[in-house]
């Protein structure tokens, strides 16, 4: 039996690459975890459906009010079929007709829907961006502009968007008016990135803020300018507090345009499509939650498009919580 000699340099290469396949191994280990927890999320969420329809009072349980149906503080809700169908129902009412004869499948109109609405909360989440970091920029930057901007960000979340949404509208009626074009699908994009600049704002500030005092004083020691400064030392050190609140504000601006959609009565979306349903629901209680589960999905694909941006982004999140 002889001994095998393995060069320097051959040693490091297999190392590199035992290395390489364990961080690979470790990540679709993780991605598995996670999915099955999203999987056992989902059936949990079902069974509970289900366990309270079989169990849960048909009427549902009323505190106060005086007998008569819509008085009293409705503490569960009721379980009958009208009220409460099945999961296998509202998945059924999915692939059946949209409205009868031969009209496409209903999933096929809530696919059309939601392309619409996800398109315009996407708009709404790049001018959220934009808005968003351009404020925590000036906010790191300025003391002052802190001082006197951060408390009226926050207050400004407080508008409920319900109330919110009718008034861009009509300011973008005045606009289209005097002969600048506005059209409605504007107003929900607006409506949107007023959501999702929140989250992008207070993210860039804390990111811009992370960098050690150390590193800082390694920037003036070479006579780094501001710029500089930001460029190379501020944005890299954001990355892991950025992408949280880009996830964030992604999600935010679903809710804002279907909500906005709601607000103004935007047709061809899934907020007008959500409306009209639920007016049907006492016939056909199984098809609102169609557009429902589109809503969901929207969310997943924003949040999802958000991580590509991780993905590209990866050697800057060493300090980002994954967990």
């Amino acid at each position: 039996m002889t001994d095998q000699v393995v060069a320097p340099g051959t040693a490091a290469v297999v190392s590199e690459e035992r290395v390489a396949r364990g961080i690979r191994s470790s990540r679709g280990t993780v991605l598995a975890v996670r999915v099955a927890w999203g999987l056992a999320g989902v059936a949990a969420v079902i069974a509970v459906w289900e366990l309270y329809k079989f169990f849960g009072p048909a009427d549902g349980v009323t505190v106060g009010g005086d007998g008569s149906a819509g008085s009293g503080v409705i503490l569960l809700p009721r379980t009958h079929d009208r009220a409460m169908p099945h999961v296998w129902e509202m998945i059924a009412r999915m692939f059946a007709p949209t409205s009868g004869g031969d009209t496409p499948p209903l999933v096929v109109s809530v696919a059309a829907a939601a392309g619409t609405t996800l398109g315009l909360a996407a708009l709404g989440w790049l001018i959220g961006v934009v808005v968003g970091s351009l404020l925590g920029v000036a906010m790191q930057r300025w003391r002052l502009v802190e001082a006197g901007l951060l408390p009226w960000i926050v207050v400004s979340q407080i508008v409920p968007l319900i109330a919110f949404a009718p008034v861009v509208n009509a300011i973008g009626t005045q606009v289209d008016r005097s002969g600048f074009p506005w059209p409605p699908w504007l107003s929900v994009a607006l409506i949107a990135s007023y959501l999702a600049f929140f989250p992008v704002a207070i993210g860039m500030l804390r990111g811009l803020s992370a960098p050690d005092a150390l590193h800082l004083d390694l920037m003036r020691a070479t006579s780094a300018g501001w710029w500089q400064t930001l460029v190379r030392l501020r944005l890299p050190a954001a990355v892991p507090h950025l992408l949280p609140a880009l996830r964030l504000a992604a999600a935010s601006a679903v809710v804002g345009a279907v909500v906005a959609e709601v607000s103004i009565g935007l047709r061809g979306g899934i907020g007008r499509m959500l409306i009209q349903l639920a007016g049907q629901a006492s016939s056909d209680p199984a098809a609102p939650w169609a557009p429902t589960f589109g809503t969901v999905v929207m969310g997943l694909v924003a949040a999802g498009g958000v991580a590509l941006i991780g993905v590209a982004l990866h050697r800057f999140r060493r300090g980002e919580d994954t967990a």
